[in-house]
């Protein structure tokens, strides 16, 4: 046996791409969210400084030739907090330094060449500086004040962040992959039930069902396609089933009887007459035997095919007029009189071959089962959107006991129902359950009645309308 290489299950793979996804979306997020944060920090650090430029350009005084940055008696407040908050620098125009305001003497002073902030590193310390043009006292020459502060306070807030970025983000994950993995063993649950049912399913036993009671989401619309498809094989199934077992009850008998005459006939030298005998009496059997094995063969794909059909309007008046012309002539030959009351308006929808067997199959029974010199009444109405057509005839009525069977297959009401093949007039007793398959792939039905000394009355009622079969 070929060993197949190991393959994660769908649901591992569902949580593995969804950590991917997240995982993706969650950097490039938290990366947003930093950067977004050192520009907003920069920008207060750069605000603030520029704040102190303005306010440290009242500590400029020019005394004796020099320039120096000192508290007056206005400012000494401020002057303070700008040397304990910043490193303050005074520069002439080629950049030399004028004077100093600061606690750090070590902080380099560099030349500016234009206005506005940068940041100069001096490792392991980074400075952000702030350069501000401006007009010196006393000569009115063009120098700058330059304002600088140490970064650390920044690079610790952006190090916690990162930090707290680096322990929460895994942390994230982790949660989001359990719950992901629950969440995807959740959904995938009727897949499960998919998959047991489809391992308890058996030739004998194609009863069971996924029954999803979920949302008709894409796993409810795959269990629900499967228990449609189930219901589909179990009927193939049972179609099958009964088309073996009606074979092999109705084919039997009379092959065991064939071989049982040809056993005879050969057990000893007869004469040509005694052969010829034999072999017509065979023939019906053998000619008795392909009906039947062609209603069978009908029935099962009349089962099989009933939404494959297409339907066309039918006129009531002519479609049973024509089928009449093809029947009278039997009632003649037993001086039956037919009777019609057949509207011209009226319409029924189905498929014309279907109908016409099932009619026929009736008309054939009633001219059958009617004796010489009877009656046959043929009507059709309209009630509640379908037509009723009735076909009564006169004669012997059906035993009540025989009436709730008389459409089941094989099952034949004749006084003489042993199953002789000598009779001409012995049927396969598949017409009427022919008859009523029609009926009910038309959305249709069909019923008896019989009542001593009125006869038996046969009522179909199909549809006036199309009626649309269920996917």
């Amino acid at each position: 046996m070929v060993k197949r290489p190991f393959a994660p299950t769908i649901r591992t793979r569902l949580t593995l791409w969804y950590l991917a996804v997240l995982g993706l979306i969650l950097l490039l997020f938290t990366g947003f969210l930093y950067l977004q944060l050192r520009r907003d920090l920069y920008n207060q650090v750069d605000t603030a400084l520029e704040l102190a430029a303005t306010q440290a350009q009242e500590s400029i005084v020019l005394e004796d030739g020099r320039y120096t940055l000192q508290a007056t008696a206005n400012n000494q407040d401020l002057t303070r907090r700008l040397k304990e908050e910043y490193s303050i620098s005074l520069l002439n125009g080629n950049g030399d330094l004028l004077a100093q305001l600061t606690n750090d003497p070590e902080i380099p002073v560099l030349p500016p060449d234009k206005a506005g902030s940068f940041t100069f590193t001096r490792e392991p310390d980074m400075w952000r500086v702030y350069s501000l043009p401006i007009t010196l006292p006393g000569n009115n020459e063009m120098g700058w004040l330059q304002v600088s502060q140490e970064l650390e306070p920044v690079a610790d807030t952006l190090g916690t962040f990162g930090k707290q970025i680096l322990w929460g983000l895994p942390l994230a994950l982790l949660l989001a992959g359990i719950g992901g993995y629950f969440l995807a063993g959740r959904a995938l649950r009727p897949i499960d039930r998919i998959t047991q049912t489809a391992q308890a399913i058996s030739g004998q036993d194609l009863g069971k069902r996924i029954q999803h009671q979920g949302p008709a989401d894409e796993i409810g619309r795959l269990a629900q396609t499967f228990d449609a498809m189930l219901d589909r094989l179990e009927a193939a199934f049972r179609r099958e089933q009964q088309f073996t077992g009606d074979a092999a009850h109705e084919l039997r008998t009379p092959l065991t009887a064939l071989k049982g005459q040809l056993e005879v006939t050969l057990s000893r030298p007869r004469l040509a007459e005694e052969y010829k005998s034999t072999l017509e009496a065979m023939s019906q059997q053998v000619e008795r035997l392909i009906h039947l094995s062609s209603n069978l063969l009908y029935l099962s794909r009349l089962e099989q095919d009933q939404q494959r059909f297409s339907t066309e309007t039918i006129m009531v008046a002519d479609f049973f007029n024509a089928l009449l012309d093809q029947i009278r002539p039997l009632a003649q030959e037993k001086s039956i009189e037919i009777s019609t009351n057949l509207p011209t308006d009226l319409q029924f929808c189905g498929q014309m071959d279907l109908l016409i067997r099932l009619f026929l199959n009736l008309l054939d029974n009633a001219i059958k089962y009617t004796p010489t010199g009877g009656s046959i009444a043929l009507k059709a109405a309209k009630e509640d959107q379908n037509i009723h057509t009735t076909l009564h005839n006169s004669g012997q009525p059906i035993s009540p006991e025989h009436l709730p069977h008389l459409f089941n297959r094989f099952y034949r009401a004749e006084s003489d129902r042993a199953r002789s093949f000598a009779g001409s007039q012995s049927g396969t007793g598949l017409g009427l359950a022919i008859a009523q398959e029609i009926a009910k792939i038309h959305h249709g039905e069909i019923s008896v009645t019989s009542e001593p000394e009125r006869g038996t009355t046969f009522t179909v009622i199909l549809p006036e309308t199309a009626v649309s079969h269920p996917s």
